[in-house]
């Protein structure tokens, strides 16, 4: 590819012969999210990633957002609601882990959370939890009664 040349953003669809896993309740999707968590790096550093979700709250898939430190992950809204778009998804549910083990959400879990309900708002693609990950438990924002 020359030094000036745009890659094209591509988009595919595949129709999966296998059932898809329906999400009914934070639990399951706990169970999906630490499936494809790295084991070795879940208590090294944080992750951010999305689940996105069809009108029958059936998986569409999961996309890795961003990794970062220790203590934290930067997370770009742009991101998350360009691969929602493109995947055509009709709801997402947040994920990130805590390194610490700590399940209590930070302020900062609370505002991007808040951010990120307010911008899906904005392009119908509704966020309907957003979960924190330990490699034992998880605490669940909709659980809590904190997604408004």
């Amino acid at each position: 590819m020359g030094k000036n040349s745009i890659c094209e953003i591509k988009v595919s669809y595949a129709d999966n012969t296998r059932e898809a896993t329906k999400i009914t309740n934070s639990e399951i999707t706990y169970r999906l999210f630490i499936s494809c968590w790295n084991k070795g790096t879940i208590q090294l550093q944080e992750e951010f990633k999305i689940l996105l979700l069809n009108r029958a709250n059936k998986v569409l898939g999961i996309y890795p957002v961003s990794r970062g430190g220790v203590s934290g992950t930067l997370v770009d809204p742009k991101l998350v609601f360009s691969v929602a778009l493109k995947c055509n998804a009709s709801s997402i549910i947040l994920g990130h882990n805590h390194p610490s083990g700590n399940l209590n959400p930070s302020e900062a879990d609370k505002a991007l959370t808040r951010k990120l309900i307010k911008a899906g708002g904005y392009l119908d693609v509704k966020v309907l939890d957003h979960l924190i990950i330990t490699p034992k438990s998880y605490f669940s924002f909709m659980d809590e009664n904190l997604m408004s």
